[in-house]
């Protein structure tokens, strides 16, 4: 049951980000939680998270996620997944460039008992997102 508690959590999580729905992360994310790769300048807690998914849906309002693999346990899920999206505002103080993207990334989540993110891991191809974008050498 926790199991599915978490893909459920973190299913909303997802379905926030893409919808622009950022409050929504005060009901999943744990107020203590540990980003252990954090955006740079990224604050604690559901502050933190909001704060940079906002960025990121600022420079790519079309954003999209889409899970393409995932494993859970009780408290655990591990997932790949694929980000999309126009690059249509400012990103790390670059200007738009109109350009697409698609890049992949990986994450694994921690869970408490009550289904709210306490521990999260991750990385994605940020470099290949900015090599797509013409804002990093090939």
């Amino acid at each position: 049951m926790a199991q599915q508690v978490n893909i459920a959590a973190q299913t909303a999580f997802g379905d926030a980000v893409v919808a622009g729905n950022l409050d929504a992360l005060d009901a999943i994310i744990a107020p203590d939680s540990v980003d252990h790769d954090p955006a740079p300048g990224q604050a604690p807690g559901p502050a933190g998270y909001k704060a940079m998914f906002n960025d990121l849906r600022v420079a790519f309002p079309d954003l999209q996620v889409e899970v393409e693999h995932l494993l859970a346990t009780d408290d655990e899920l591990a997932f790949a997944y694929r980000i999309s999206g126009t690059h249509l505002g400012p990103l790390m103080g670059r200007p738009a460039t109109g350009r697409k993207v698609h890049y992949r990334g990986m994450q694994i989540s921690r869970f408490d008992s009550d289904g709210k993110l306490v521990e999260r891991w991750g990385s994605s191809d940020e470099l290949g997102m900015l090599r797509q974008l013409g804002l990093a050498e090939a």
